[in-house]
């Protein structure tokens, strides 16, 4: 079996930016299945490593970023999906959770081979860094049920493409650590 980890992108975020309202009815159906995710990881011991958008905040660090969520107008999208004493943390600039972050040193020193890719936005940052992690040789598992969209019809096609362009397991979140 291979080494998991689950990887929660951008979920750690106040809505406060362009196409929010549009993310957030999808964000909403979201929730509820990513925090179902991170509860049955942390139980099975698989680590969790969320890697989220620093928003511009270049002073920032991953607390303040968490604060400032859960002091927003959507804390209730935030609450359910905090990070725990176990879990890690990747700060990115970008798209991918791989640009220009020390994710992929991370992930090869821990001997990681299967990556679980959750979180928003699913035709954005989760194509983008389902591309990268495909190119660096990571298996890659997509639980479609556990990603956000903008667009439903793009994420459709994201999800198509990471499946047949990049090789990935898109499957339901239930498929996983049962």
């Amino acid at each position: 079996m291979s080494k998991d980890a689950l990887i929660v992108i951008d979920m750690i975020n106040t809505y406060d930016h362009e196409d929010a309202d549009l993310l957030l009815p999808s964000a909403r159906q979201v929730v509820p299945v990513v925090a179902d995710l991170l509860q049955r990881a942390r139980s099975q011991d698989i680590p969790v490593i969320y890697v989220n958008d620093n928003f511009g905040e270049w002073r920032s660090h991953h607390g303040e970023l968490l604060d400032k969520a859960l002091s927003g107008p959507h804390a209730d999208l935030v609450d359910p999906l905090r990070p725990d004493d176990a879990s890690l943390f990747v700060v990115k600039a970008r798209h991918s959770i791989f640009f220009e972050t020390p994710l992929t040193y991370l992930l090869q020193q821990q001997g990681f081979e299967r990556l679980v890719l959750c979180g928003q936005v699913t035709e954005q940052c989760v194509l983008y860094s389902c591309l990268d992690a495909h190119i660096r040789h990571f298996d890659v598992t997509i639980p479609r049920d556990a990603t956000a969209h903008i667009h439903e019809d793009l994420a459709d096609a994201a999800l198509r493409m990471m499946e047949r362009n990049m090789g990935a397991h898109v499957c339901d979140s239930d498929e996983l650590w049962r």
